[in-house]
């Protein structure tokens, strides 16, 4: 512990098997000297069967798998003052108690945002370029004739749904490659909006002007399905869909009618409703959806840097510092 720092107890509570992906041995010696105390780890289940595990913690470190934070854990809790977690959406721990409490919430998702960002820009790119495309039709031609349905990235047109922190990366890292970028957000600000480089307009716009559209909004009642059968078939000759989000976003019936209808449009699908998709899935059959494991978010050893986030946001806690990634209820309802 750093002397002059609050004294804390702190326990991690998280799946075992991804524990050290996110906690290697650097960022817990960092927890280490910052806590006063740090308890040995569990799993949620192996805390569910101790009553007392969470009777002297103050700050609850958590990740893959985590508790979910109703009234019963809480009881077991009275000195509890934050939970610290390592991945993005605290959605499934969340509940009414924690707020009544007062209780400090913090997401890693920051931390999260950057491969999904780094992902998803790559992606963009390689479908401006109509590489999916001359891939598929390579392969039925086996003819160098194919390339001619790839194309070049300036002045492509590139849709963003959403500018939220994920979105608002992928427009930073594609500044300067020659695209106009689009967005349809309700929440962005035309002066946000500007300083990206972006015009905001609206969904419907987006999907018939662009050559690539990216989905970054959150899974919400309101977004459900929210990409239909309407939508898709706005959508111009040769363009790409990319999901990197939630697979809810997209009404994948109407996904695989307009797709099997329109060979020329393209799916780039990291994420599905239903992960892997059912074995008789259309989209295993459709040649111009192509499927990938939700991977676009942190992976092995960068699933440390939300780790590292969670270890910088107790050292701040520790020393009376505001915390930099708190999440407050009123903005919880529009996070993913």
């Amino acid at each position: 512990m750093v002397d002059g720092d609050v004294r804390l107890t702190a326990r991690l509570v998280m799946e075992e098997r991804r524990r050290d992906d996110v906690f290697p041995a650097e960022v817990l010696a960092d927890i280490d000297r910052i806590a006063e105390r740090v308890l040995p780890p569990l799993t949620a289940a192996e805390l569910a069967a101790d009553p007392h595990a969470l009777r002297d913690v103050d700050v609850l470190l958590t990740g893959w798998g985590p508790p979910l934070l109703d009234q019963d854990l809480l009881d077991r809790a009275p000195r509890l003052r934050a939970v610290l977690h390592a991945a993005g959406s605290v959605k499934p721990l969340v509940t009414q108690a924690v707020w009544d409490r007062g209780i400090a919430i913090v997401s890693a998702a920051a931390a999260n945002a950057d491969p999904v960002a780094e992902m998803t820009a790559a992606q963009i790119v390689l479908a401006a370029r109509g590489v999916p495309a001359s891939r598929r039709r390579y392969r039925v031609e086996r003819s160098r004739s194919a390339a001619a349905a790839a194309a070049g990235t300036r002045g492509a047109v590139i849709g963003l749904v959403a500018l939220g922190e994920i979105g608002r990366r992928v427009a930073e890292r594609l500044r300067g490659t020659g695209v106009q970028l689009l967005a349809a957000d309700p929440f962005a600000s035309p002066e946000s909006a500007a300083d990206l480089g972006v015009e905001l307009v609206s969904i419907e716009e987006l999907f018939e002007r662009s050559r690539v559209v990216s989905l970054h909004a959150p899974l919400l009642p309101a977004t459900r399905e929210m990409v239909g059968a309407d939508l898709l078939e706005r959508m111009p000759q040769g363009a790409t869909l990319i999901n990197t989000a939630r697979g809810g976003l997209v009404d994948e019936k109407a996904l695989a009618r307009v797709f099997a209808a329109r060979p020329d449009l393209t799916a780039l699908l990291d994420v599905t409703e239903e992960e892997p998709p059912s074995a008789d899935s259309p989209l295993w059959q459709l040649e111009n959806v192509e499927l990938t494991p939700h991977v676009a978010g942190s992976m092995g050893a960068d699933r440390a840097a939300m780790g590292r986030l969670v270890a910088d946001e107790l050292g701040r806690l520790a020393g009376g510092a505001p915390l930099r990634h708190r999440v407050e209820q009123e903005a919880l309802a529009r996070m993913a």
